[in-house]
């Protein structure tokens, strides 16, 4: 079985081969095979909202009471956030925050713990 490179976005060795792409189970990202030593100039770049650039894993902490679609509880400023993902979309953190669950963050509402 041959070796397969890890995902270029979220460095996770559990990628696969599928219809002739490379996909990752983790973030779904799905790239060619040839693209493997050329996707580090396509990757996004996250800031908070001091302009620290934030990575997968950070730990990140919100600034401001943040309502919640849906509840009657809000998130508050304050609350820190563990492990963090980075996604290419308008909520561009994903995570879960005990007592919520999994969640979607804009990067201007929190900064770097």
């Amino acid at each position: 079985m041959k070796e397969l490179t890890p995902c270029p976005l979220c460095k996770s060795t559990f990628t696969y081969e599928m219809n002739g792409l490379l996909v990752c189970p983790e973030c779904g990202h799905e790239w060619e095979p040839e693209e493997d030593n050329t996707t580090g100039n396509d990757q996004f770049i996250v800031k908070d909202s001091n302009g620290n650039i934030l990575q997968n894993g950070d730990a990140v902490v919100i600034i401001k009471n943040l309502p919640v679609k849906g509840s009657s509880q809000s998130i508050k400023a304050g609350t820190k956030v563990k492990n963090i993902r980075l996604v290419d979309s308008n909520h561009n953190i994903d995570c879960k925050i005990d007592g919520f669950g999994a969640m979607a963050l804009k990067s201007e509402f929190v900064k770097k713990a």
